[in-house]
Order: C-alpha cells, then sequence, then structure tokens
C-alpha cells in the first residue's frame, strides 16, 4: 500500500533526527577517510553525493508535484562529487548542507497532493516510475550511503 505525501516526509525527517547526531560525531579527520577499509568515496564525498541526490531529486519531485508528470535527464554521481568539491570542504558545512536540503524535502513532500504521487516519472533511460515511487527511492538509497558511510 502507497504511503501518504505526509508519512513519506514524516519518514525523511525521522531519518534526518537519526542520522544527524551520528554525523556530528564523526570528526573532520575521520570524515576525509573512507568507513571500513574500502576504497572509494572519502565520508566527505559521500554526504557530497547525498547533497547532489537531494538536489537533483528536488527538482524531480516539483516538477511531478505541479505538472502531473515528469521526464528529465539522470545525473553524473561521480563528476558531480569532483566538481563540488566535497572532499575539501569543512566537514560541518556538509552535514549542515545536508539537513537543510533534507529537511526542505520533507516539507515539500508533505505538501505534494495525494493524487500526483502516482505522476509518471523517467528518469534518464529508466523505465518509468511513480513520484511516489521515485520519493521512497530517494529516501532508501539515502539511508543505503548513509549506513555505508558512517
Amino acid at each position: 500500500m502507497q504511503r501518504s505525501a505526509q508519512e513519506i516526509g514524516e519518514s525523511l525527517k525521522d531519518a534526518i533526527e537519526y542520522t544527524l547526531p551520528k554525523l556530528l560525531a564523526i570528526s573532520e579527520d575521520d570524515a576525509k577517510t573512507r568507513a571500513g577499509a574500502d576504497h572509494g568515496w572519502s565520508r566527505k564525498q559521500e554526504l557530497g553525493h547525498l547533497i547532489d541526490s537531494a538536489t537533483n531529486n528536488r527538482v524531480r519531485f516539483v516538477v511531478a508535484g505541479l505538472t502531473g508528470k515528469y521526464a528529465g535527464p539522470s545525473y553524473d554521481g561521480n563528476g558531480w562529487v569532483d566538481l563540488g568539491g566535497y572532499a575539501h570542504a569543512p566537514w560541518i558545512d556538509l552535514i549542515e548542507l545536508w539537513e537543510r536540503l533534507n529537511r526542505s524535502l520533507a516539507l515539500l513532500i508533505e505538501r505534494i497532493p495525494e493524487d500526483r504521487l502516482a505522476a509518471p516519472c523517467t528518469v534518464g533511460d529508466s523505465e518509468e516510475a511513480t513520484l511516489g515511487f521515485l520519493i521512497e527511492d530517494y529516501i532508501s538509497h539515502m539511508e543505503t550511503h548513509l549506513k555505508h558511510g558512517l
């Protein structure tokens, strides 16, 4: 059963409240490194990727919420992270930006008319999905990265 926009927005706020203290507990030095022994993005870069995801998804959610449909490009995650310079940004700045973007997204999500959650959306070459699915997938994607990066 599809959750309401209000329920989805609340789940995003819950995720922020759960994650924020964990992010704040990571030191600047630890944020420069990768969680565990994995190779790849540092914690800073991974949080930067989530900032980019929030930025891109905001456009998708607004367009579909207003017009009843969305069709647009995907984005180059590695390119956005590199160009964003997250590895060189202060950790606290990244945390605050991530938090503010996601609080803003939660408010936006809660205001989407219920019937618009069924709006058809196409991102890049992906199969068409509903706006409700895109929103739920955004939150799931964010939570997966946060569990990986903490």
